[in-house]
């Protein structure tokens, strides 16, 4: 069954975090030295910037290391003690690693529920995993039961739709009252912080594709220009590309504002009234609020997008009971599946082996009493019928109510010592 070892937002500083996280070319790397230590044990490397969390299990119990074990990999690979991470790491096991993995892929445990990135970040840690040769039946079983069961949460309620990030609501809800394309709009980004890279990231995904950017520090905005096959302008050039940009990203470190009605003014009459898409998302602000009076410009700030985004977020925390009652009836659907197939095998190897039994000492007696009329001998056989069934009734009853509500590992190595069952 699925095991994890972990640590998130919930429960661990960002410094912790950050101490063990996984860059994308050392994951490959972790789950081969895993694979070299534990090679009996299927693994799959989810690592981000709100979790770390390493996902095992072997199909032979006995072969699966301990939490232990694992936490001295995830401390010895990043020059750590154990001791050191011990406190901040959680340990799931079987239903509620299972829970755990539902939960995280449909956004349910997120630090802002119902946000899209992380089933994207799940996939292609399963995708990693599987091209290195890592999974296997149960990791496999595990995480397509997940991806099914986000595109579910998806589909049954609202929990994604009403957008609570500051630029996602700025971009895709704000923006389509301005414009209906950017592929053939200038975008201005003033500042190469997380704030502009993110909105700019969504311009792009909406078709942006003139891109500039200008910082104080122009390597700064070489490379985030770069990122985004865009260019970067000297700072001195902000006039110009205010006369250019049809939207304008205002997210710089300033403590005054860095463009005033005054520079609005200046260039007005070379727009040629073009509509002028603002988004200051700075503290202080960027752009002065008068602009916000002049016909052609749509001025947005961090509070007005930051009402917004709460008032969502609200939305969306009316969608969780519907969500967790959907999360509670998959795992268990899971575990149930997945118990009956761990003990179906048992189960009919058992039965046969019973049957078998049964018939041969069935045919001894009734060669024995050859002229015995066939209603007695009938009569008999069922009494062999319900002998059999009544002794195998308390073990395979036990077996699979031991399925449904724990781990039934342990039972079936014992049924299968006592009644001396081979695997396979």
């Amino acid at each position: 069954m699925l095991q994890i070892v972990g640590c998130s937002h919930r429960r661990s500083s960002v410094a912790t975090r950050e101490r063990i996280a996984f860059r994308p070319d050392q994951v490959p790397d972790a789950l081969a030295q895993l694979q070299m230590r534990f090679p009996h044990t299927e693994t799959v490397l989810l690592s981000t910037c709100n979790r770390v969390e390493l996902y095992y299990a072997a199909e032979d119990p006995q072969q699966e290391p301990s939490h232990d074990q694992i936490i001295d990999f995830l401390a010895q690979y990043h020059g750590l003690s154990a001791n050191e991470l011990f406190d901040d790491l959680f340990r799931h096991t079987g239903k509620e690693a299972v829970r755990h993995l539902f939960a995280v892929a449909a956004s349910l445990d997120s630090m802002v529920v119902g946000e899209a990135q992380i089933l994207s970040q799940v996939k292609q840690a399963y995708e990693t995993a599987t091209h290195g040769a890592s999974t296997g039946p149960v990791t496999h079983a595990a995480f397509q039961a997940a991806i099914r069961f986000a595109k579910r949460i998806s589909s049954e309620t609202t929990i994604h739709q009403r957008r609570v990030s500051i630029p996602s609501v700025a971009v895709c809800d704000y923006g389509p009252e301005i414009f209906e394309r950017y592929d053939d709009k200038v975008i201005v980004v003033l500042g190469a912080g997380e704030m502009g890279e993110e909105t700019l990231r969504y311009l792009v995904d909406a078709g942006g594709r003139e891109i500039s950017v200008l910082n104080r520090s122009l390597p700064r905005a070489e490379l985030l220009a770069k990122r985004f096959g865009g260019h970067a302008r000297p700072w001195d050039q902000l006039h110009a590309a205010l006369k250019d940009a049809d939207v304008l990203i205002a997210a710089a470190q300033t403590k005054r504002p860095i463009i005033t009605l005054d520079d609005f003014m200046a260039v007005e009459a070379a727009r040629d009234q073009r509509p002028l898409f603002l988004l200051d998302l700075a503290v202080p602000r960027n752009i002065d609020p008068l602009m916000a009076d002049q016909l052609s410009v749509y001025l947005y700030t961090l509070d007005d997008l930051s009402r917004v985004c709460k008032a969502n977020q609200k939305e969306r925390e009316k969608q969780w009971p519907a969500a967790e009652t959907i999360l509670n009836e998959e795992t268990d659907r899971y575990i149930a599946q997945w118990h009956h197939h761990a003990t179906g095998p048992i189960i009919e190897q058992l039965k046969l082996q019973a049957d078998e039994i049964k018939d041969l000492e069935l045919t001894r007696l009734l060669n024995r009493i050859e002229e015995t009329d066939e209603k007695t001998k009938h009569e008999i056989r069922r009494g062999f019928d319900r002998l059999v069934n009544k002794l195998l009734h308390p073990p395979l009853e036990s077996l699979r109510d031991e399925s449904q509500h724990g781990t039934p590992h342990g039972l079936l190595a014992a049924l299968k010592k006592l009644f001396q069952l081979k695997d396979g």
